[in-house]
């Protein structure tokens, strides 16, 4: 399988070895298969009765052509395998209602789905670094909206032949995000807090890689850059395995028959996660339509529903920070896999969203976005209600972006009546975000029922009395009291990764401007 980069107008192409070491193109672009590997129903019907590393391997083996058999094994069990997940299923999926289904992506180490790529990028860099004969140390650069950099650091921690350095704006985390980065161990790693939000730290990072005289500099220094954000492919790829994954969980529980089609819904930012249900589609897996869920900063509920992207707007910083996001990096993909014109297209369409902060599409891409693609989006109010309610009506407690995610799904079969089975992608434990999900539950609102919340209330009186008196206030509790709280009303396992956060020390306490990035890159890498 080759891969070119979505700006490349000659279509020079690469392996996969070589376009996860150097993550970006160096036009600026991001690499793309140029064929995409067909999967059959009697595929589906063997897969179905296999384990989540088997199936991981069947569908990685179309993509990483150049990865011997054993190479993979190594990726996908020491990724997967080892207890390493806290499910054995890795990505089970729980049922609902009638037509909705949860694909739970948050078991493995991080808690949140950040894991299902980044425990195993790490494995395909190491080896990709042996097969292009890398003798440097490959300096992995990542900006976060949250979860990708905890994953990261966890995933990277250590490793022989790599040092990983993670940008987060200060002010656009949970407390449970931002404690996982800056405790974290590794004499490999390095956290700093940038003032500024997502994008902005997205940029600083972008134009470190794009900087000719910033690579050599590295280069002399012994440095090779990559990246272990979702623009690239390492990370992307192994996303599309959890859709195939879902799916033939689907037809082996008796969801659904071999054949049906099903709807995802996917909570989404930098659009990689929604991506990879395409790649899933374009390989043949039964799925209509792509539900794109976003929170209040809703530039792509804007851009499906009528083409235009622009990043011209109010920035908000929500209680879904993963989705705090105005420039959605791999919609890049995306529009090169639709357009007639490829490269030439793309290269327009970002030249203009870099000129003037947006871009229109043509009538004929435009239909084809619509074709494929349903969005919505839930600000915090909404999010709180959903939370509430799902947890009223089916006992499941959400986190805030799945709450989007399932709220987003309701708006969607209530404009269209589709009641076609949906698998709903949750991306996180509710315990990151102990102080928005107990807020939802409104244990902290003395008297007050801002949410619609009478029958939660209820059911809570009847089996959890007394758990906390009515008038104590979330901000006196500290976050682990939180999420012994969160714990003791939901019936719910505090995961061991964040509970055992307590009393580790805080290593990384820097915040520069986000002019600063370069410097803080060099300091690291001396």
């Amino acid at each position: 399988m080759n891969y070119t980069s979505t700006r490349d107008s000659q279509k020079s192409a690469v392996l996969s070895a070589e376009a996860i070491l150097t993550g970006l193109s160096p036009d600026g672009g991001l690499y793309v298969p140029c064929s995409i590997p067909q999967i059959t129903l009697s595929d589906i019907e063997k897969l179905k009765d296999m384990s989540y590393i088997e199936r991981a391997k069947w569908v990685l083996e179309k993509y990483l052509t150049d990865f011997s058999a054993d190479e993979l094994d190594q990726c996908v069990v020491g990724a997967y395998g080892g207890g390493n997940f806290g499910h054995g299923d890795v990505a089970p999926v729980v049922k609902l209602s009638d037509s909705a289904y949860v694909l739970e992506l948050w078991h493995g180490p991080t808690c949140a789905f950040k894991d299902m790529a980044l425990q195993i990028l790490p494995r395909f860099l190491t080896c990709s670094m042996k097969k292009m004969g890398e003798t440097r140390t490959t300096a992995i650069l990542v900006a976060t909206s949250g979860d990708t950099g905890k994953a990261a650091l966890e995933g990277f921690k250590d490793v022989d032949g790599t040092k990983i350095l993670v940008f987060y704006p200060s002010d656009g985390v949970s407390d449970i995000q931002k404690l996982q980065m800056i405790t974290q161990d590794g004499g490999n790693v390095m956290v700093s807090a940038i003032r500024g939000n997502f994008d902005d730290a997205q940029n600083g990072v972008k134009e470190i890689f794009t900087d000719n005289a910033a690579i050599e500099k590295l280069d002399e220094r012994g440095y090779v850059l990559s990246s272990a954000n979702s623009i690239n492919w390492g990370r992307l790829v192994p996303q599309i395995v959890y859709y195939v994954s879902a799916y033939c969980d689907m037809v082996k529980s008796g969801e659904i028959a071999l054949g049906d089609k099903i709807n995802v819904c996917v909570p989404t930012g930098n659009f990689g996660n929604i991506l990879a249900a395409y790649y899933a589609k374009m390989m043949g897996v039964p799925i209509g339509k792509l539900i794109c869920a976003s929170n209040e900063n809703d530039v792509l509920t804007e851009f499906i529903n009528t083409g235009k992207y622009d990043k011209n707007r109010k920035f908000h910083t929500t209680m879904s920070p993963s989705m705090d996001i105005l420039i959605s990096s791999n919609l890049e993909r995306l529009l090169y896999a639709l357009s007639e014109s490829g490269a030439a297209d793309v290269n327009a369409l970002m030249k203009s969203l870099s000129d003037n902060g947006s871009y229109q599409l043509d009538e004929a891409m435009k239909s084809k976005v619509s074709e494929l693609l349903w969005a919505g989006s839930a600000d915090d109010k909404e999010t709180l209600r959903q939370i509430a309610k799902t947890f009223g009506a089916h006992k499941y407690l959400a986190d805030t972006h799945t709450a989007v995610a399932i709220n987003v799904y309701e708006q969607y079969v209530a404009a269209t009546g589709d009641k076609t089975k949906t698998i709903i992608a949750s991306t996180a434990s509710p315990y990151k975000f102990g102080d928005s999900v107990l807020a939802a539950l409104d244990v902290a609102i003395d008297g007050k029922d801002d949410f619609e919340q009478a029958s939660l209330h209820q059911s809570r009186d009847e089996t959890n009395a007394n758990i906390v008196p009515r008038g104590m206030n979330i901000a006196d509790m500290d976050d682990f009291q939180k999420l012994d709280l969160l714990c003791k009303i939901s019936g719910m396992a505090i995961p061991p990764s964040l509970s055992e956060l307590k009393g580790k020390e805080k290593k990384y306490t820097q915040v520069v401007d986000k002019g600063e990035m370069d410097k803080v890159v060099y300091e690291f890498l001396t």
